[in-house]
């Protein structure tokens, strides 16, 4: 006869781990300074004995503006409805830029500082959350480019572009949640670390960056924006800086929706997996 199984222990002494969402949040405030450490000491190690120091957050969206301005608009004609074709490229590449440097720098976080995990006690968000404000201040010194095309063009931001801090916080949402998503992703399963430069690749291409939302059919709009919230972001801030228009309200609300989806449920996905992550890392 087979040795019987003991049963496993009651349901009531069975260990079921809860996230509260709330306390998280509240915790990672607490630990605010903990993540401005984290930053400053990533953006020391990155700019540490370079020439260029900081004007390297400028050249990577600067080089892909003068790709597209000589290659590829050359050959597809963007529209661009009168505004100078790299003025329009690099409002696209601002934010996919920060998007794209949140999503490398925070999504390779946790394996990068897993010698830290084991030895400092802190909310494990910090981390991740670091890289988004690394990609933060890389996209605010980038900010300085598009002045100098201001001046370049004679041209300047429209009264529309009050609207720009609405973009920026569904831009925020957005990045914040993949970034989780990824972050932890990556420790659990190391070929999605392989994976994200390819999916980086692909979405500056899926995403109108170096072209404009009018590529897309406006019948498959409302769905694409919904997909990818980035894309009515980009619009959006091409139509207020640029254009002197209001964002379109319907692609915004859409992408919005999706937004705060992504960042409440990549944050609790991360903090379902976050009690592992000593033992894997």
């Amino acid at each position: 006869m087979k040795p019987s199984v003991p049963p496993g222990p009651p349901p009531e002494l069975r260990f079921k781990p809860r996230t509260n969402l709330a306390g998280a949040v509240r915790g990672v405030w607490r630990a605010r300074q903990l993540v401005r450490t984290l930053a400053e000491r990533e953006l020391r190690a990155r700019y540490k004995q370079a020439v260029l120091g900081f004007a390297w957050a400028i050249v990577t969206p600067v080089a892909l503006m003068v790709a597209f301005s000589l290659f590829l608009n050359r050959f597809a004609d963007v529209p661009t409805r009168g505004v100078p074709y790299p003025l329009f490229a690099y409002v696209g590449l601002l934010p996919w830029t920060f998007f794209s440097a949140a999503l490398s720098n925070g999504g390779g976080s946790l394996l990068a500082n897993s010698s830290l995990l084991n030895k400092v006690y802190c909310p494990r968000e910090v981390f991740p959350l670091a890289g988004v404000v690394v990609a933060g201040v890389d996209g605010a010194t980038a900010l300085l480019a598009l002045v100098g095309l201001f001046l370049l063009f004679g041209v300047g931001p429209t009264a529309e572009a009050v609207w720009v801090p609405v973009l920026l916080a569904v831009q925020v949402a957005f990045t914040v949640g993949i970034t989780l998503v990824f972050s932890v992703s990556i420790v659990y399963l190391r070929d999605v670390r392989h994976a994200l430069a390819l999916v980086l690749q692909f979405g500056l291409f899926a995403t109108p960056v170096a072209y404009g939302m009018e590529a897309v059919p406006e019948r498959l709009r409302l769905v694409y924006s919904a997909v990818n919230p980035l894309a009515p972001v980009i619009d959006g801030y091409r139509r207020t800086v640029l254009f002197g228009q209001a964002p379109r309200w319907d692609l915004l609300a859409a992408g919005s929706l999706t937004a705060v989806v992504v960042l409440v449920g990549g944050y609790a996905y991360f903090k379902r997996l976050e009690g592992g992550l000593a033992d894997v890392a």
